[in-house]
């Protein structure tokens, strides 16, 4: 399995030490005007929620978010000047991995030397090729694995663990507030992985269409089928002979409904909806939120989604 490298983008060479030189300092980032000991940015929403959890109510570490929460899964992101001025004043970075990050860029040494990155998808081998990803015939144009990992509760408790084990190693100090936090927090995420599960079981299909493939490894875990993608990528939308296409193959498939992103426009669910006659509804896979998230908007989201698809599909 080909695993792309992750790095960091290497803007030009004046702004670059511009930042490094300007901001390596460490800024007082804590509520009660204290600098943290250790600053730790996470690259996505997903997995800024999961690493507050791990961290917990540790007051000298800090944990910030490199992307604004509302972006989404990354697929199109542009790195700005702010966002190297905070990769330039952490001390660790972590990625989602698996390609999400591919706006990084090369070298992450240029914007800081001492940067330690944490990849949270590390070590995870059962995953599932973009290419072949449970759909039945639409093939998506991309190749290697699906990062969308987060978007499981039970994967996501995989990655609370491999953030937790990697963040020991590097700041001993904190070792054990961060396995124990990892244990519980880990522990409700498997758990809402069983609740996922039972609650399938009772739908009266399971066979869904999705607007792209962030829910792949929530439909494997929970025992889901996708049997279409509306959009190869999110918010581009299928030309007029592929959304014939789509249609002729979602009204033979007996998907059940049609499942749209909240961040993304519902304009291509909505249009298929009316053609195949079968329900449109959102599902969020929680690859956005608000900047004030509370801890548990994860578990929050997700049983949110449970209820969705059983109002929308109903139950046996």
């Amino acid at each position: 399995m080909n695993r792309r490298k992750i790095t960091v983008v290497a803007i030009m060479a004046v702004l670059a030490g511009g930042i490094v030189s300007g901001c390596k300092a460490r800024q007082a980032d804590q509520p009660d005007g204290r600098t943290a000991r250790l600053k730790i940015v996470c690259t996505t929403f997903p997995i800024w929620l999961l690493t507050r959890n791990v961290v917990g109510g540790q007051a000298d570490v800090s944990v910030d978010a490199l992307l604004p929460p509302q972006t989404g899964c990354p697929h199109d992101y542009s790195l700005k000047p702010q966002d190297m001025q905070r990769l330039a004043g952490a001390d660790i970075l972590i990625v989602n991995g698996l390609g999400m990050e591919d706006f990084l860029g090369r070298p992450v040494k240029n914007a800081n030397p001492d940067l330690k990155i944490i990849d949270s998808s590390q070590g995870i081998t059962d995953l599932i090729e973009l290419k072949d990803a449970g759909r039945d015939e639409r093939e998506h144009h991309h190749s290697g694995m699906n990062p969308h990992l987060f978007a499981s509760p039970r994967q996501a408790a995989r990655l609370v663990r491999n953030i937790a084990g990697q963040l020991s190693k590097f700041d001993p100090a904190g070792a054990k507030a961060y396995q124990t936090n990892a244990a519980g927090y880990a522990a409700q995420l498997d758990s809402l992985a069983d609740e996922f599960s039972a609650a399938v079981k009772q739908l009266k299909s399971g066979r869904i269409v999705t607007q792209h493939a962030v829910f792949d490894y929530l439909a494997r875990d929970a025992g889901l089928t996708i049997s279409a993608v509306l959009e190869e990528e999110p918010g581009q939308a299928p030309s007029a002979a592929q959304m014939i296409e789509l249609v002729k193959q979602i009204r033979s498939s007996g998907a059940a409904a049609i499942f749209i992103e909240p961040q993304y426009s519902d304009n291509v669910g909505q249009t298929v909806a009316r053609e195949t006659s079968l329900p449109a509804a959102a599902l969020d896979p929680a690859a956005s939120g608000p900047e004030n998230a509370t801890l548990d908007y994860y578990q929050t989201a997700m049983r949110k989604n449970i209820e969705v698809l059983r109002q929308t599909i109903g139950s046996k």
